[in-house]
């Protein structure tokens, strides 16, 4: 992957230089970079940097690639890449002795998810801390899932009685079954759905992930594992979709199964039903937000569930979840920010990428701007309307100062810290755009402005788990911005924002683009095709209007959002 950087900042102090098992980390690492200051006259520096650059020439100190670098095994050595004298997020003791408030559980070997102990120390602290009841129900679910997890005895017996092909209807553990769909965001988010609707329900969720998602995430639950062992017995995973015979949605329309059947024997059941919740999906795989179709649910041990959605809001509306959901998350709108920080935590592999990145390149900023830009082929937009639009919004909204055509801008201030601005898109435009423009012209507070991007793919490769490494990784660090510009409908930046906690500031998908962008309500993503049907009076109606906590979202006008 080609990497570049233009005349970096100077950091406040010098990166030690990098050890030979690391070539290719703080430096070569995604050199997107641009910044602009005052060099240091200092004799030691002045002689590392010729020492350097014969080790340069000489050939020893290439930019390494990805595969490379994220195939590094010393993830204590990464994290601390980027320390030197001043401070260094890295380099400071453990801050968060409680893993996030007591959301994360202290029973795991830290040495082996490195991000859930440290990621703390990259975050500014908030207030928006996790229920006691929430922390509650974690660690209980943790002890359900230890019991009915994979290579248990009570697994074994649940698969066994799958294999018979008829239902004994709800039993000690029953099983919630991910199948992958779309996007790492579009997956990121229908996961943390899917979750939550284990929680809600007492069943186990088990992933069947693909290679492509293999070495993402630590495992969020201790001494067990939530992915699907490779010798489940349903091997056509991959191609259940709505038409299958066990599809909910389709055993509704064909009529052998109501939501209010009353269901006497068991054995007259399925030995596990397939929730087809893609965002295409019709109005009787949508009676699956109804309560009593969570009812006729429960009696299934076995359910299979496909989506790429984030469908959370719609819980809000069964009424037998709306005092848990009150308990678990008093502030509504930190639903995605809790779980979505409990079940997501960055591998070493991941992590280290991410803390290199930052600590070479983010952690000297007085502030950091991340801008998101995804371009969807359904609604194409041109580089130069698209370029002006992100500029107008950053100005509008003082995130970045303007520029002096002029060249009549006070001075910058040696040493002065400058901002950051993370830039992730599958193309580079945008970032040449903003770069050049900084480094063409002062600005006209004198500030000195820093523009990054890690990496630019081109295209979309969800199947390549090198590709799903770098997306998460800059999904992690734009969360770690202290200001957010997202692009309409992403997913992608649905997870940034939601994980970061952060109301990000959305472009507006309008003719005449005026404002530019628009203030989001919270940190929640979109449920962009939420169900029309009300189960209470059967008729359809506005979800965006039913009850004041669950409104339209403002990049999608069908779509409905969590907000307080």
């Amino acid at each position: 992957m080609e990497t570049k950087q233009m005349r970096r900042q100077p950091l406040p102090c010098e990166a030690p230089p990098i050890q030979p098992e690391n070539e290719g980390g703080s430096a070569g690492l995604f050199r997107r970079a641009v910044g602009y200051g005052v060099t240091r006259p200092v004799l030691v520096v002045a002689l590392f940097t010729l020492v350097l650059l014969l080790v340069v020439l000489s050939g020893a100190h290439r930019s390494s690639s990805l595969g490379v670098l994220l195939s590094s095994r010393s993830p204590s050595k990464q994290v601390a890449n980027g320390s030197c004298t001043a401070p260094s997020p890295a380099a400071e003791p453990p801050k968060d002795k409680f893993l996030g408030g007591g959301l994360l559980s202290a029973a795991f070997d830290e040495a082996s998810c490195l991000s859930r102990s440290q990621s703390s120390l990259y975050r500014k602290p908030s207030n928006d801390t996790p229920s006691p009841y929430l922390i509650d129900r974690l660690r209980r679910y943790e002890t359900l899932h230890k019991r009915c997890g994979p290579n248990t005895e009570l697994y074994k017996k649940a698969v066994e009685q799958l294999k018979s092909n008829r239902s004994t209807g709800p039993s000690e553990c029953n099983y919630v079954v991910w199948l992958p769909a779309d996007g790492l965001g579009n997956r990121i988010i229908s996961i943390t759905s899917a979750f939550l609707y284990a929680l809600l329900n007492d069943k186990v969720l088990l992933l069947d992930l693909p290679h492509d998602m293999g070495d993402l995430f630590c495992e969020p639950f201790p001494d067990t594992s939530w992915v699907l062992p490779a010798d489940f017995p349903i091997d056509n995973r991959n191609w259940i979709f709505e038409k299958d015979p066990h599809s909910y949605g389709n055993m509704l329309k064909s009529e052998v199964l109501s939501n209010d059947m009353d269901i006497a024997d068991a054995s007259s059941l399925p030995a596990y039903l397939y929730l087809h919740l893609l965002h295409a999906n019709d109005e009787y795989d949508k009676m699956f937000y109804c309560e009593e179709g969570q009812r006729l649910l429960r009696k299934f041990p076995w359910l299979l569930l496909r989506s790429n959605e984030y469908f959370v809001p719609a819980f809000f509306f069964v009424p037998e979840f709306e005092e848990e959901l009150g308990l678990l998350f008093p502030e509504k709108a930190t639903v995605f920010r809790h779980l979505g920080r409990y079940l997501f935590n960055p591998s070493n592999s991941v992590w280290g990428y991410i803390t290199r990145y930052y600590d070479a390149y983010l952690a000297s900023a007085k502030a950091k701007l991340g801008i998101q830009i995804r371009i969807f082929a359904f609604a194409n937009v041109e580089f130069d309307v698209m370029a002006s639009q992100i500029i107008n919004c950053s100005m509008t909204q003082k995130l970045l100062p303007e520029v002096d055509l002029k060249d009549s801008a006070p001075p910058v201030i040696a040493g002065a810290q400058p901002k950051a601005v993370l830039v992730t898109s599958l193309l580079d435009g945008y970032f040449e755009k903003l770069r050049n423009m900084y480094y063409e012209h002062a600005t006209t507070t004198g500030e000195v402005i820093g523009v990054y991007q890690p990496s630019h793919e081109e295209h979309q490769h969800t199947e390549k788990l090198s590709h799903n490494m770098k997306a998460f990784a800059e999904i992690y660090l734009l969360s770690l911005s202290d200001e957010l510009i997202t692009s309409p409908f992403s997913t992608f930046g649905y997870v940034a924002h939601g994980l970061g906690g952060l109301r990000p500031w959305i472009l507006v998908r309008s003719d005449n683009r005026n404002p530019s962008c628009v203030r989001s309500m919270s940190a929640e993503p979109c449920f962009h095709f939420p169900p029309s049907y009300d189960c209470k009076t059967r008729r359809k109606v506005d979800k965006g209007s039913v009850v004041p906590f669950v409104r339209h979202c403002e990049d999608f006008f069908l779509g409905i959002k969590i907000s307080d």
